[in-house]
Order: structure tokens, then sequence, then C-alpha cells
């Protein structure tokens, strides 16, 4: 005991405890996807509060010295069930809320298990054990201060806890802007508490009250043809009156209240209030239609392309081993379980990351929960790996089941979506994404740190050709641009079952007259080719300025490529907006071919006899002896936009480049170039200098140093100190603010070192090459991954992948991995080519 007590002193120094603020990472190792559950337990750092599995304490021991860790190891043992020994699975609850992990709302794995949790000391390199029985024989000096560190560690939030990626809900909703000072018409209209009907077209459901005159309407018509016929819509159109409660939602626990100025489900406070204007005594009412929650649930439950995509007709052969690990889904985050999934089934992604790992691992900074290259490898090692490839325990009252189920234990990615999502205002949450975007958003994350180092986000990168052809002048203009995925339109006139679709309009409108369910549906089936030739065909400019003309002209344009990258990635455009700007989906069918040739698609460059465009500028339409005025943008489409989740600045430009000419045609702008580098870059004026980006203070006051908080957190995002200074005092020292001008700014910043995924004294200067670097070879792929989307739109429903592996396709499906009997690749929206081998 006195060896003991020894060692305990030489370390007490580098004890803490737990303070507010700190992340303390007691349920996942940094570096792999152990847990306390783990057979080798978790081992918590008592100094850094980082976790590490069985295999990485020793290496953090070895780089840091730190020989102080709590051992955390909890054992799964059967739930005993209150009330009864009842045996079997009790029947799953339907789902009442549109939410995950939340009380009423879609069930998450609850394991009819509890756990033994053991705790102790462990002093490395020793491995000496202490428990709490001997820490009572200890000096007070000792027994305290690991006493107060141990009990505050196991009392923390665990860092995962605090980015709380389990629970999602997404019925939570704002105070309507309306509620507190709602206008109501004086009109003495008493309604009834039942027997409504729509005062236009007489349906007697989905009808929604107006609180500011009582006008009682129908909703609007679903994807389906059920609902109503957009009387309540078109009645705020033409009232401006904001809000409606849904008739037969009340109770006296609350309403389903919609704000069509805020295009949303809102709370009202008042509402009781504005009910009883109209004699209606919410404490008297009773719920006799389903919610718009319920309404959803109900639709994305019986939309028959769920059943398809996730081949939910016929019991799947589960698959477990290296490269058929499940993702758990954290409250949806299937769309990016389905994105990662494809990206590790491409060997450039695997050597970068995967085969590196040692080496990764070995450079990482001192915290490598926040390391990017750290967790990207972490998780291309958890899913390649096959340690986390194993069927799921069944928990009974009895305990374990062998009894397969499909579902894996698989792996939890949570610091990495943490990671990748930090600063980003909407991958930061734990609302649905689109997986393109977020496709998108990870390989330009990807470049970011890799700008000197083999990326291999090149293997979808290809150089796009665009041919102006000025129609009057008979010149040309060719210019090159840098594209990683191909998006692909669909061409509905192109449908080959035209009659059918017209036959099933004609079926559903019968049904709406006489109040019977729907048709069995009907898609549109649209040939690969005619998407591809709505892609390629020539468009006409009618407002091209003509540089040879020094005027306004006609011009053709066409698109080509310029090279071919390994990987195509092509999207269909199944997401639009319609005539409301209410996001939807166009539930078509396409064929994709298994093998695809568009090599007839490459672009020649200027040809001879043909003649370029002078390469001149429009002249400018400001003279020296006008006074410049800043032109006035319209605020309220500026508001409108942004309250879409679009980046103010962005929001911005599109009302100057549209001329204040609308919220239609600003939209269009932003829809066409939201993919633009500069989207978010604040709007420069004709005739302004941007504006300075670092400040001057007053004289006399001294510029507040960066934070240096601030500055290790944007550090260990692979930048210099020099330059998260730099970012910093541009942004008056707001870390968020400075992460977004960092990234806006990389070309301002090439003369300084980025590193690459290293702590900056861990940087080295390197060369950064010019221009996007692209792979080139034969315009030949064969389909080897695709991702289906399930749901109305992208900010609903469900994501899943199926990935063509040693000959046969899989289907991930979150913690699910199967074989695919009936891969449905007519139903896709982002299809991955690998190049056919020659």
């Amino acid at each position: 005991m006195a060896d003991l007590n020894e060692v305990l002193l030489s370390v007490l120094s580098t004890i803490r405890v737990p303070k507010p603020g700190d992340r303390v990472h007691k349920d996942e190792c940094a570096f792999s996807f152990d847990s306390p559950e783990s057979e080798g337990g978790l081992y918590v750092c008592m100094s850094t509060f980082l976790g590490f599995g069985k295999q990485f304490v020793e290496r953090h021991y070895r780089k840091t010295g730190q020989r102080a860790y709590l051992h955390i190891k909890r054992t799964r043992k059967p739930k005993e069930e209150e009330g009864g020994s009842g045996s079997g699975d009790p029947p799953r609850k339907k789902p009442t809320r549109l939410a995950i992990g939340v009380e009423g709302g879609f069930e998450v794995s609850s394991e009819h298990a509890q756990f033994e949790e053991e705790v102790k000391l462990v002093i490395l390199p020793e491995r000496l054990e202490v428990t709490s029985e001997d820490l009572s024989s200890m000096p007070d000096v000792v027994r305290e201060r690991v006493s107060l560190s141990l009990s505050g560690i196991l009392s923390s939030d665990s860092a995962s806890h605090q980015d709380e990626v389990q629970q999602w809900d997404g019925e939570v909703r704002l105070v309507s802007k309306h509620a507190a000072g709602l206008q109501q018409l004086d009109s003495g209209l008493r309604i009834p508490p039942s027997g409504w009907r729509c005062q236009v077209c007489d349906l007697d459901e989905n009808l929604w009250m107006n609180l500011t005159d009582g006008a009682i309407l129908c909703g609007r018509r679903y994807f389906d043809g059920s609902g109503g016929n957009n009387h309540a819509m078109q009645h705020y159109r033409e009232t401006g009156f904001p809000l409606a409660v849904k008739l037969g939602t009340i109770t006296p626990a609350g309403a389903d209240v919609y704000s069509y100025d805020e295009d949303d489900m809102v709370l009202d406070p008042g509402l009781p209030a504005h009910l009883a204007h109209f004699g209606i005594d919410m404490m008297q009412m009773q719920k006799t239609d389903k919610t718009m929650t319920e309404l959803e649930i109900d639709m994305n439950q019986r939309i028959g392309e769920w059943e398809v995509i996730q081949e939910s007709g016929g019991a799947l052969q589960p698959l477990c081993g290296p490269g058929y690990t499940g993702m758990k889904n954290l409250g949806n985050s299937c769309y990016l379980n389905s994105v990662m999934q494809v990206l590790f089934s491409v060997p450039d992604f695997q050597s970068k990351y995967v085969a590196n790992l040692e080496k990764i691992y070995q450079d990482a900074p001192t915290d490598p929960t926040q390391d990017f290259r750290t967790q990207v490898a972490k998780l291309g090692h958890g899913l390649l790996s096959g340690e986390y490839s194993r069927p799921a325990e069944v928990w009974s009252e009895g305990g374990p089941s062998t009894e397969p189920k499909g579902d894996q234990e698989g792996i939890a990615p949570r610091m990495f979506k943490s990671l990748v999502g930090k600063g980003h205002p909407e991958f930061s949450t734990n609302r649905q994404q689109d997986a393109q975007e977020f496709l998108l958003h990870f390989v330009n994350m990807v470049e970011r740190y890799c700008r000197s180092s083999d990326c291999p986000s090149e293997s979808f990168r290809f150089l796009v050709e665009e041919r102006i052809h000025c129609l009057q002048s008979d010149k040309v203009k060719y210019t090159q641009r840098a594209e990683s995925l191909l998006q692909l339109p669909v061409p509905l006139e192109h449908a080959t079952n035209k009659e059918e679709l017209s036959e099933y309009e004609q079926k559903k409108k019968e049904a709406e007259l006489a109040k019977a369910p729907p048709p069995e549906l009907v898609r549109a089936h649209i040939p690969f080719a005619a998407c591809l030739s709505a892609l390629s065909e020539p468009e006409t400019l009618e407002e091209f300025w003509s540089s040879a003309l020094q005027a306004k002209s006609m011009a053709s344009k066409t698109t080509r490529f310029a090279s071919f990258p390994d990987y195509l990635v092509i999207q269909i455009k199944k997401f639009t907006f319609g005539l409301d700007w209410v996001p939807k989906k166009l539930d078509v069918s396409i064929e994709m071919p298994d093998s695809l040739d568009v090599s007839s698609l490459r672009g020649a460059g200027l040809q001879p006899g043909e003649e370029e465009l002078p390469d001149l500028a429009p002249p400018s339409l400001i003279t020296p002896d006008v006074e410049v005025k800043a032109p006035v943008l319209d605020e309220s489409v500026i508001t409108q936009l942004a309250e879409m989740g679009f980046p103010v600045e962005a929001c911005r430009k599109a009302v100057f480049y549209t001329g204040n000419t609308g919220a239609e045609a600003a939209m269009n702008w932003v829809m066409t170039h939201m993919d633009d580098p500069d989207f978010s870059a604040p709007l420069v004026l004709p005739g302004f200098s941007p504006a300075p980006t670092d400040m001057p203070t007053p004289q006399g006051t001294p510029d507040p140093p960066p934070s240096e908080e601030h500055l290790a957190t944007i550090i260990s995002m692979g930048f210099s100190r020099d330059q998260a200074s730099r970012a910093l005092r541009a942004t008056s020292n707001s870390l968020e603010r400075a992460v977004d001008w960092i990234f806006s700014h990389i070309d301002d910043l090439d003369a300084m070192d980025i590193s690459e995924g290293r702590s900056a004294a861990e940087s080295v200067s390197e060369s950064v090459p010019a221009g996007p670097r692209v792979r080139d070879g034969e315009g030949k792929y064969e389909l080897f991954a695709f991702i289906s989307h399930m749901g109305t739109s992208t900010m609903c429903g469900h994501y899943v992948c199926h990935i063509k592996k040693e000959g046969r396709w899989v289907i991930y499906n979150d913690q699910k991995v199967c074989a695919s009997e009936k891969p449905p690749k007519d139903l896709g929206y982002i299809y991955f080519y690998q190049r056919a081998s020659s």
C-alpha cells in the first residue's frame, strides 16, 4: 500500500476535476469506436478527459506521459421488468410524434438490458489498479483529490451527450411572430363544435379555420392527391390573414396552428383567447382528426417507394465482416450514413485515410476528437475493418438471444458528425438534410485539408466545357469549370407511359370526388437518354452581351465534358419547388443503365475556322462625374429567402442580380448559383470597393488580442496560428464568423501555410498547386453504387444506399446490412459510376 500511495502522490498533480465547459469523452474512444461496453472497456484520461480503448491508451501514455486513467467497464444484464414477468417483446407503439428517440416518436433500438458498471483508477505503465475500497485507506489529500475527479467525471455530461445526437424532434415549433398582435375581425361569427365544411368546395375533412376572420376552408392537396383543394392557402393570398388552426385537432392541450406568412407550423400562446373570439371553448374540445404530424407519418409509411427501396417485402440475408459494417442512426443522420458508406467503397478514400491510419494517428494533435483527418480515418477503419460488424444481441428478460434480426451492433459516428457539421447552419443540427448537399460539403472539406497533398475527391472531379456562340457575330467563347457532380434534369414531357399517367390522374380525381382511397400510384417512366439529352441540348441566351458587337445579342450555349473523371457522380434533380415555394419531390422512375458511355459528350475546344469573341468587359455604366449611390435592395425578399435557410449575403446577391424583380426571380437565381464557390461571399456592388476585412480600431484603442480558446479551435482544424489570428481579427473575435471567413478566403491565404489537419506547431509550409487537379480517361462507366431517398422532400424521409461488392448488390440501411435481392435502380437519387476497365 505504501508503494501505491507513493505512485498516486507522484501523479496527483495531473489529476484534474472537470470544470464547466470541459468536454468529458467517457463513452467513445478518440481513435476507435470502443466504448465502456466493449470487451476492454474505456480509459478516460484524468487530465485531458479524452477516452481511449484498450489498444490506444498505451499510445496516449507514451505520447503525453499522462499516467492516471479512469477505467469504465459496463456489462449487460437482463432487464428486470416492472409489474410482472411476461415473456416476449412488447408490441411497438404506433408513432404519434415526428421524432426519434423521444416519447411518442419513432422507436430507436431500445434493448431490454441494464448494465453493471465497474470503475477503477488505473496507473500506467505499471497498470496499478485502485478501487474505491483502496481509496478509503489513502491519505486525505490523495483520497479527496482522486474522489473529486472520479465523481466529477462520472457525473459530467459526456461530450456526445452535449452534442446530443440520439434525439431528434421534428415537432419542435416556434412561437409565431403574428400571435401576440393578431388581428381578429369583430363580425359576431360563432363556430359550432362540429359539422364543419369548406366554404368553397364543401369538403368535410382537412379543414382549417382562419384565426382572423373565422373562414373555414380546406387545406393543401398532398402529393398523392389526398388532402384538400388549397382553398385555405388561396384565402391567405387574397386577404393576407396569416394564422389558421386545424379543426379537429383542438384539445385542451393545444392544436395544430399554421402560419402562411412564416410557412411553418407554429405555436400560438394566445390560442385559447383567439378561439374564444369565435365561440370555441378550447377546454371542451376533443380530437376528431389527425394532426399534421400524424398525417406525415402515415404518408411516409404508406408511400410505395419506402417498401421498394428498403426491399422490405422479403427476408434479406444479413451480411457481416470487413466492408459490411452498419452505422447507427443518430437521429436523422441516414443521409450521412449513406454518403460515407459509398465514399469508403472508393479506393482513393480507402488509401488516403485507412491505409495511412497509423501515420495519421501518430501525427494527430493533442485533441484528436477535433482533428479532421483523425476522425475521417477512424470512421473509414470502423467501416472497413469488420471489428464492429457483428450481429446485435437481442435482449429479452431472459438474457441475450442469438436469433438473427438483421441489425448489427455497428458504429455510431458521433464525433465525426459533430466535427464535420461544426459551424454549418444545417449539418450541425439534427434535422434531415439533402444527401447531395452533404456530399458536396464533405468533398469541399476534404479538398480544404488536402490542398498540398493527394486528394481523394480528385477521383470525382471533372472539367465542364461551355461553348457560347454569338448568333449575330458568329464568334464563339469557350470556358471551363471544375465540377464534382453531374446534375441531370427530369424532362417529364418525355415520359413513355403518358396514357397510363393520364388514366391515373383521372382515377385520382374521381376518387377525390367520391372521397375514396386514391388509386395505386403510377409513376412517370423517363428514359435516361432523355435526361442526358436535356443536359446536352443547346440553350438559347436571349440577353447575351456580345463583346464583338459591344451590345446585347442572342447566343447559343452548349455544355460538354472537357475531361472524364475516374468516378462519375450523377444526381437526378428530383427535388424542386412548387408554385407556393414548398419543396416537393418528383416521383418518377428512371431506368439507369448498368453500363454508361458518355464519350460522345466530350468537348473538342476551339475548332479550325472558329473565331473567338474578344476578351472585353461590358462598358461601365458609371461615369466619374456622377455620384455613385448604392442600389436599394428589397429587404422583404431578402428576409423571405433567408428564412428558408439560405445565407443572407447570397440572398442579397440574388435580389441585386435579378434587379429587385421579386421573390420568384431571386429564388431561381439562388437555385442556379447555390453551388458557386462564392455563393455566401459578401455582395460587392459595381463601383464600390469590397469592405475591408481587417477594420482598424480607433486611434488610441488597441486591437484586442484574439481569444486563445478560439485560436486553438481554428488551429485544430488545420490552419496556422497566423491564419487563425487574421480570421478572428477580421470578425471581431467571433469564432463562428471566423470559421466562415477563413474558408471563404482560402484563395487569399494561398501564401500562408495551410496544414492538412495538423496543429500549427506541426505545420509545414508547402506550395499549393494552381488550378484544380483533374484526371482524365475514357468516358465508359459501370454503375457501382446509388443512394435512394424515401419521402416527399429533402426535409423529411429516409436515405439508404446500395453498393455493388464482390459481384453482388448490398443494401446499407443504417444498422441493417443485407444482400440485395431487387436493387431499385430506377428510384435512386444519386448514382455513382466507376470507369470501366479497358
